[in-house]
């Protein structure tokens, strides 16, 4: 079905720059980049996927189902995004809140080029249909330029979708829920928005990744609508019968001063609260996991490490499972999603009261975007830190979200999530052409 062609490239960084220009003039491209970030589960250091021979774009009704068909009968690479009102299709939940971004709640595609970057080796898996674009294709890569740019305004305004007042009345109403019993911990996003708006969505990537590097990059373009994400959080990832799921939950800022920096991460290493977050959430994602796992093969590998990332610390954990051979890899996936950090606990319960508090449909922020492998194999990030964009619409959208537990500070979460919003809002408020 694909032919393949192994490229070997001096410099890494920039073919990976001109490659992404080249991109641009496909309707459908996903890039994913690990940025050199040191992990134990990875397979590529980047990987592009770009032009559609076949695809798949369908609401939440029968979503998991729709996509199991198309993946079983593609049985080749497909990369796409699952949206985070998919939960509806997983349990009896609605979305009712506004959407001013209107993405397709499911999209994949079957990409006719791929490129699979690993050291200063580029695995490049043409369809044998277009196998003969190849050699053409690679010298517009190598002779690819930035274009001259065009003078769009730099004078973008965001406006917040819940206020700070308002935010303060919302946390108090899941504290009550808390303290009553109705669940342990939910997490609570507020959608930062501008309208009216262009931007250049491959240049506020890049800006974006320059500040962020983080392990989950993705750049993503589904016709005129865009996923510019800086996310640190891999969701699920399966390779044979091997699952992994890395929850993060508990931040803490940088500082310039190392003896600071140092400070702050064994603070956060320390902190009894982020803990209990973090904790709650791996004992969610076990159960979740539990659910298509070989009896007794859950595992915490890691609990409650702190990373550390350009903008922030994280306090993240490895919860890994075995599943039968015969498993369905989109089983796997919908008997876990949404995140369980980016939803809270019980599962059920605080995505009711998290839709009923919010203002916006979160749409594809907390979805998760990725790619399966013919073999059924598949890697997910968390779509968070990351920009929203539909161009037709003139409409650019980043969410950010904390956990809400019976020790939150309401002013403490608020500034967390201006902390997460950081390099977003710096990307777009210096925005220049």
């Amino acid at each position: 079905m694909r032919t393949s062609y192994t490229h070997t490239i001096t410099d890494p960084e920039d073919f990976k720059h001109k490659l992404l220009l080249w991109s641009q003039q496909f309707d459908d491209v996903v890039w994913l980049d690990s940025n050199n970030y040191e992990q134990t589960y990875s397979n590529f250091d980047a990987v592009l996927a770009v032009d559609a021979f076949t695809s798949i774009q369908t609401d939440v009704h029968h979503g998991f189902e729709k996509l199991k068909e198309y993946q079983s009968i593609t049985k080749d690479w497909i990369f796409g995004y699952l949206t985070y009102d998919l939960k509806n299709d997983v349990e009896d939940l609605t979305s009712q809140n506004f959407d001013g971004l209107q993405f397709p709640d499911l999209y994949f595609f079957q990409p006719k080029k791929l490129f699979l970057f690993k050291g200063n080796q580029v695995d490049i898996q043409y369809l044998n249909a277009v196998a003969d674009e190849l050699e053409d294709d690679l010298e517009s890569i190598r002779h690819c330029e930035e274009e001259r740019r065009s003078n769009l305004p730099n004078d973008i305004k965001i406006k917040l979708r819940i206020h700070k007042d308002q935010y303060f009345e919302k946390v108090k109403s899941l504290l009550a829920h808390i303290h009553r019993g109705d669940i342990y911990e939910a997490n609570f996003c507020q959608e930062f928005y501008a309208e009216d708006t262009s931007i250049n969505p491959l240049e506020t990537y890049l800006k974006l990744n320059t500040i962020s590097k983080p392990p989950f990059a993705t750049f993503l373009k589904c016709y005129d609508k865009y996923v510019l994400s800086a996310s640190p959080e891999r969701y699920l990832k399966k390779e044979g019968q091997h699952v992994v799921s890395q929850p993060i939950k508990g931040t803490a800022k940088r500082s310039s001063n190392l003896e600071e920096d140092a400070q702050l991460k064994s603070e956060l290493a320390a902190s009894d609260k982020e803990r209990s977050e973090n904790t709650m959430i791996v004992d969610l994602i076990r159960n979740d996991l539990s659910k298509t796992a070989i009896k007794g093969s859950v595992k915490v590998e890691e609990l409650c490490r702190v990373y550390s990332f350009k903008q922030v610390h994280q306090m993240i954990s490895t919860v890994t499972s075995k599943v039968e051979l015969n498993t369905h890899p989109v089983d796997i996936i919908k008997s876990t999603f949404p995140m369980g950090s980016m939803t809270g606990a019980p599962k059920i319960s605080a995505m009711k009261i998290i839709e009923a508090l919010e203002e916006t449909k979160r749409g594809l922020y907390s979805g998760a975007v990725g790619y399966f492998t013919p073999a059924g194999d598949f890697d997910f990030n968390v779509v968070i830190r990351s920009i929203l964009y539909n161009e037709t619409k003139r409409y650019v959208s980043y969410s950010v979200g904390g956990a809400i537990t019976a020790k939150s500070d309401p002013l403490k979460e608020y500034e967390e999530c201006l902390l997460k919003a950081k390099a977003m809002r710096e990307v777009l408020e210096n925005y220049s052409m």
